[in-house]
């Protein structure tokens, strides 16, 4: 008698050969597990026309800032402000010490008196002595020494009219006043400080109205901006509608544009420096704010653009996945330009009929068959806007 053991073994063995034989009857081919096609999103490559928007690190500048110094020396006797002011054209700011300065003015508007008078004198002596040579009465060189005197104190008459204009201007000059409207700077003098004129710094200020924001390109953006135009940087027609982003996120409500543009690259870093004028109503931008410049560049027409989503980084090439004609992933290498809001512009690798893939690729292999599902931009929030 056989054991169990030994009859179960026998009826697996002899199921396992029936199964055989049953796929052999039915033709010989091997059984064939289909392939599953793996989901994916991807999108159409966009070709279109774009202006890329060129972006900066800038700093706010102060416009007509001003150091103001005293125009004569002395001790300073009233301060008619406090740092951080603001203060409009013509306000008093500082009075110098005028006494020595009025003195001066005195004594000039005196000698100036006796020079008028001793002219006056000559001229009356030169009419005398005309009238004496018409009669006969004395020499023509008489005459003639007169009028040489006349002429002399008609010269020391300007001399001291320009002595007394000078002591008047210093007077004026002890009172230091604002020569624009702006704030002025919270380091200024104290009452009893003694000022140099032409050298001591009284305190500095700067226009309020609009301000500066100053930014460098680099020598390769300055050169692509001169193959649009032969005109200076600053007056091509580019950088007129220039948005600057402060530090906490905002963006400041008000656009400016490129005003100036340095005359040379900077030695130490091979950029150049460019400033954008900004309306300031407000006073909201203040100098040493950094800020982030955008501004529109050059236009780029039929650029071919693809999402930065579907672009994969693999060591020092550039790569994305497109969807070929058997509905097969295809890994295809590209080379980029720029980032145009969600996108990158393609040099080269793709053309407006490819299809790539933006959403499973770490599922993706080269040659696996895709359930694409084509979706558009705004489903996926992507924008050539930055």
């Amino acid at each position: 008698m056989f054991s169990a053991k030994f009859r179960k073994s026998c009826c697996v063995g002899l199921g396992t050969i029936m199964i055989g034989l049953i796929i052999t009857g039915c033709g010989g081919t091997e059984m064939m597990v289909q392939e599953k096609a793996v989901p994916v999103k991807a999108i159409k490559v966009i070709q279109q026309n774009v202006t890329r928007v060129n972006e900066y690190a800038g700093q706010v500048q102060g416009k007509n800032e001003v150091k103001i110094q005293a125009r004569v020396s002395g001790n300073i006797i009233e301060k008619m402000i406090s740092g951080g002011d603001i203060v409009k054209q013509g306000q008093p700011l500082f009075r110098i010490d005028s006494t020595q300065y009025e003195s001066t003015l005195l004594s000039a508007q005196a000698q100036l008196v006796q020079a008028e008078v001793n002219l006056e004198n000559s001229r009356i002596d030169t009419e005398r002595y005309q009238n004496l040579l018409n009669a006969a009465a004395i020499p023509e060189q008489r005459l003639t020494t007169q009028r040489s005197a006349e002429r002399q104190n008609e010269a020391l008459v300007s001399s001291n009219r320009a002595l007394v204009r000078k002591a008047q201007d210093d007077v004026n000059g002890t009172l230091v006043v604002s020569p624009i409207d702006g704030r002025i700077d919270v380091n200024d003098v104290g009452v009893g400080t003694y000022v140099q004129a032409g050298s001591t710094t009284l305190v500095t200020m700067g226009a309020l109205d609009s301000v500066f924001v100053q930014f460098n390109m680099s020598e390769n953006e300055y050169l692509s901006l001169r193959q649009v135009s032969q005109n200076n940087v600053a007056n091509s027609g580019w950088g007129e509608n220039v948005v600057i982003t402060l530090s906490n996120g905002a963006v400041y409500p008000l656009s400016g544009k490129v005003t100036q543009a340095d005359r040379g690259l900077a030695n130490n870093s091979g950029t150049l420096t460019l400033k954008a004028s900004f309306a300031n109503p407000d006073g909201m931008l203040i100098p040493g704010m950094f800020a982030r410049v955008k501004i529109p560049g050059i236009p780029v027409k039929n650029a071919v653009l693809v999402p930065q989503r579907a672009v994969q980084q693999v060591l020092d090439k550039s790569l994305v996945t497109v969807v070929n004609a058997d509905n097969k992933a295809e890994p295809r290498s590209v080379i980029l330009g720029e980032k145009v809001g969600s996108y990158y512009l393609v040099k080269e690798g793709l053309t407006a009929n490819d299809i790539v893939v933006v959403e499973g690729l770490t599922k993706v292999q080269e040659g696996v068959t895709l359930d694409v599902t084509v979706v558009a931009p705004e489903e996926l929030e992507l924008s050539i806007n930055s």
